[in-house]
């Protein structure tokens, strides 16, 4: 069994607007809502912990989901800070080397197979693991003034997705020395790797979208109800 940080101290700057994007709403529920219900449904998590901004008017006070304990903390500037943060706000029941997931606040259209595989596999690497997308687009590096300079190779390029999962003593060890040298953090993953450890990459599906402009509102909708017909 398995807790869940889901940072969302974030107002999501490119998607702009007055309501941070986590709290949008899809088919009457928010974004947010939706994310931690993917999580809590699945019988290996057994609790999520959620980051907020310390000035979050949004929030609705849930305190369980699906049966499932929900905590809050105050998350920090950084994604790396809020994380960091729900880490130490975890249970004492939860020990060091207990497996912690982390997943985006506005990514909801997490598949439970793809969390399976996930459970699945980072816990015989024993490192760790991330849910990952193989690029499949050719790839363009661009001048500075946005002309064609070449093609990339695309070969062993994975695009990082979330949930990521590692024992929370590995993963609270990397957070700090991440943030103590002043490093940009932009997933759990780059912290790990950045102590000399090697995740694992689990492929999962391409359309666990995660929220980032306005567009991505109707096709998370479009998703949701695919998602909801299977089930």
């Amino acid at each position: 069994m398995s807790w869940v940080v889901v940072p969302a101290a974030g107002r999501g700057s490119r998607f702009g607007g007055a309501v941070p994007k986590q709290y949008l709403s899809l088919f009457g529920r928010s974004v947010l809502h939706h994310t931690l219900d993917r999580l809590a449904r699945h019988p290996e998590i057994s609790g999520l912990v959620v980051a907020l901004s310390a000035q979050d008017a949004h929030w609705p006070g849930w305190r369980e989901m699906r049966g499932k304990p929900v905590l809050r903390c105050e998350g920090g500037r950084e994604r790396a800070d809020s994380v960091l943060a729900g880490l130490r706000a975890l249970p004492d029941a939860v020990r060091e080397r207990d497996w912690v997931l982390v997943h985006d606040a506005a990514r909801p259209c997490l598949r439970q197979d793809d969390l399976s595989r996930l459970l699945e596999h980072g816990r015989v690497h024993g490192v760790g693991a991330i849910l990952a997308a193989p690029v499949r687009d050719t790839l363009k590096r661009a001048t500075a003034d946005g002309e064609i300079a070449g093609s990339e190779p695309r070969e062993r390029l994975w695009r990082a997705l979330t949930p990521q999962m590692f024992r929370r003593a590995t993963l609270t060890r990397a957070l700090e020395s991440a943030l103590a040298a002043g490093a940009a953090i932009t997933d759990e993953a780059m912290a790990v790797e950045r102590i000399g450890l090697k995740p694992l990459l689990v492929e999962g599906a391409e359309d666990n979208l995660k929220i980032t402009t306005e567009a991505d509102l109707p096709m998370a909708e479009f998703l949701l109800g695919r998602l909801g017909s299977e089930a």
